[in-house]
């Protein structure tokens, strides 16, 4: 008896990203922190693989994401980096690891790049244009972070939706540009209005922004694994679907995530916006 090998997909590349956006096609992105919901999660077709803090939350058991150390964010990212074949992958500069100024945030990244990762991702705006200019300039792709950014919780008050003023929004737009110009190539958009989110992307089109509880209007979507599968206990934001409620194995779940999201049908408005 013979069999056919599934066909192996090409590994995803920024270029190819780029390419998806200027074609319109919307980019899926999930968190993995192992190789084995890496495996999985590469083998269901996500494009990209985000190896987020939220680690801290999900596999530590912290209450924010602020207790995740480098050394932590670099064990996971070598360990996704095995599991993964194809997705491209981004690793998150922790919190301590880049703020005390360009320097520093260069070899967080060194590190991570290291490990596995192909893009770092860093959370704020304004000051933190410089640390991004500072990085793309030498070779490391960056994707910022605005919006709600976990790492400022304490100093956010809580897990709140940012840009609901017109001030807020004005600021977030501003942010946004500045990130762009700096050379940030995609920017994750986390907790804000749809249609900030659609101002930012209008004004930054050459920018992959990825939404998450930003609504329809980026060019991607990006979900906390534990979220989408339903292994989260207590109460899910608003912007979370339960995508294992079909039932079915878990990459049946990815894979229903990664059709709705390319469809546009995910997220919905009415359900999952503000």
């Amino acid at each position: 008896m013979s069999s056919t090998a599934a066909p192996t997909r090409k590994p995803v590349t920024l270029h190819r990203l780029r390419e998806m956006h200027a074609q319109g096609e919307k980019i899926t992105m999930l968190t993995a922190y192992d190789a084995t919901f890496a495996r999985l999660v590469d083998a269901a077709g996500v494009d990209s693989i985000l190896v987020g803090d939220s680690l801290g939350m999900t596999v530590q058991g912290h209450t924010s994401t602020v207790p995740v150390s480098l050394d932590d964010m670099v064990y996971h990212t070598r360990c996704v980096a095995r599991g993964n074949r194809a997705a491209w992958v981004l690793g998150d500069l922790p919190f301590g690891s880049y703020q005390e100024g360009r320097e520093q945030a260069l070899r967080s990244s060194v590190a991570l790049m290291q490990a596995g990762a192909h893009m770092v991702k860093l959370e704020g705006g304004g000051w933190t244009a410089e640390t991004v200019h500072f990085l793309t300039e030498r070779g490391v792709p960056v994707c910022a972070h605005l919006g709600l950014t976990p790492q400022s919780v304490h100093a956010l008050g809580g897990y709140r939706i940012q840009g609901r003023d017109e001030a807020g929004a004005t600021t977030l737009r501003r942010h946004a540009r500045e990130l762009a110009d700096a050379g940030a190539a995609m920017m994750v958009l986390e907790l804000m209005p749809s249609q900030v989110a659609r101002d930012v992307q209008a004004d930054n089109p050459g920018v992959m922004t990825i939404g998450i509880g930003a609504g329809q209007g980026t060019a991607g979507q990006v979900l906390v694994l534990h979220d989408m599968l339903n292994l989260t206990r207590g109460k899910l934001p608003r912007f979370v679907r339960d995508f294992t409620a079909e039932g079915g194995s878990a990459e049946e779940a990815v894979r229903r995530y990664v059709a709705a999201v390319k469809s546009g049908s995910f997220p919905d408005e009415s359900l999952h916006g503000y």
